[in-house]
Order: C-alpha cells, then structure tokens, then sequence
C-alpha cells in the first residue's frame, strides 16, 4: 500500500510544528542531518533516509558534487513518487491529513578540496582511503585523515590551502503515476577556505573537521563549535542561497506567479 508520512503519524519527536512544512534530506549521516536541521530551523521539519521504508541506496559515480547531489535527489523523489506517498498539509498538524502540496528532497553532496593533491579527495572524500584497498563503502574518519596528513607529509604551511565545498540539489517529488518524468531539480553551491593543519585538534564536527582551519580562524572546524560552524560553513552558505530561493518561491520551490 501507499506509505503515509502524514504529520498525525509521525513520532512525537518529528510533529511538525504549525506552518513548517515536510523536507526530506538524501542522507542518512546523522551530522549533515543535524548541521541542516540547526540551519534552517524551524521553517522545515527534515526527515532523512533513517525515516523512510527501505529507501533505494544510490550509487554516486557522477563526475562532480552537483552531479552526486542532482542523482541522489531525483532518484530519491522518483522512488517516492511511486510507492505512492503524498506529502503532509502541515499547517494544522492536530487536524492535518494527506494534501496535494508538493513534497520537497533536498540532497547534499560535499567534500574537501586540497589545492597541493590537484583538488583531491574531492568527490571521494568519504571513501578516500578505501581508494587504496578497494574496500567497499565509506572509510573512517580516522583512515581518511591518517591519509591526507600522510600525503601532504612534506608540504609547507604556505601550500596546504584547500576548502570544503558544499552542492545541495532541491528537487520536487512527482505526483504519483508520473515518476518517469524528469523532476524539477535546482541546484545550490557553497564555500568554505582554508588550510589544513599538519596535526588533528579538537574533538566536535565529524570528517576532515579536526585537520580544517577556515580563513580568518586560528582554530580547526572541530574545535570551533557547531554554532560558529554553522554559520561560515560551506554548508551553511549552500542553504543560506536555497533559504534565499524558498523565501522568492512557494512551498514547491518554483517561482510564484506575480
């Protein structure tokens, strides 16, 4: 049958509150989920890979960020689409029931830039030390620092430039019966630079965190905090342009009629 997501089934903890409407985020890093939740506040309440039945894993082998983010986004909005779920109306969730809004996938793709490996990891960021063993999945965080420290071993402070970059890709979910058609997608970039130290320090964020000083910082991602994080983050200023694009459009995300 149809799965339901309507608001008067949802746990306790993900009720939406009045006027926040349903976004659905491609991940299930419980990070990333966070870093968004705390970004967008309110407006939105996100569910996540985790909330789902069964959801269809993606297999990233696009070429770049966007082409990763756009991937995950439309494949997600199409397998939503026919297994026949019809976003929550969320104004009123004690009385809400299935509406005909538009629902709403928003899925990230980031990583770490280094200009001294010629922009590696890159799009192989999470997985930038199983390169080396051909091990399936994603490496640990601390396999893949031990990694970047280890090759930019005899590179100078001066070089060691690089910067997290942040592709989020906004896409529609279909009506259901309509899932072979392309969903609507836009795309948002953001940047954060900044150099990566020779040793790890501080125990917060998660990934290359603890070996990334952002411009402007004499300390790492890691010990700074999620709340200043969270503000010059690449993250954080890919969803400040979507905040900018959802603020100028409906709750489809497409333009409004003037």
């Amino acid at each position: 049958g149809a799965f339901s997501l309507s608001p008067k089934n949802l746990p306790s903890s993900l009720t939406p509150p009045p006027m926040s409407r349903i976004l659905i985020l491609a991940t299930r890093n419980l990070h990333k989920v966070g870093e968004i939740r705390s970004i967008l506040g309110d407006r939105f309440t996100c569910l996540c890979l985790r909330d789902l039945p069964t959801p269809p894993e993606v297999i990233e082998d696009a070429d770049s960020f966007a082409g990763n983010a756009r991937k995950k986004a439309v494949e997600l909005a199409r397998w939503i689409s026919q297994i026949g779920w019809t976003p929550p109306t969320t104004s009123n969730p004690q009385t809400s029931t299935q509406g005909t809004t538009t629902g709403l996938i928003l899925a990230d793709d980031s990583g770490l830039e280094v200009d001294a490996l010629n922009g590696a990891p890159g799009i192989h960021s999470a997985r930038f030390a199983a390169l080396d063993s051909g091990a399936p999945g994603n490496s640990s965080d601390v396999e893949n620092n031990a990694k970047l420290l280890r090759l930019l071993e005899s590179v100078p402070e001066e070089r060691r430039n690089a910067r997290f970059r942040c592709v989020l890709a906004l896409t529609t979910i279909p009506a259901p019966g309509t899932a072979t058609s392309q969903p609507e997608t836009q795309v948002f970039d953001g940047v954060c630079e900044g150099m990566i130290t020779k040793t790890p320090s501080g125990g917060g964020g998660f990934g290359y965190d603890p070996l990334f000083t952002p411009s402007g910082y004499d300390r790492s991602f890691a010990e700074l905090g999620a709340e200043t994080k969270n503000q010059i983050s690449h993250r954080s200023a890919a969803l400040a342009k979507l905040r900018d694009h959802l603020r100028k459009n409906d709750s489809t995300g497409n333009p409004t009629s003037t």
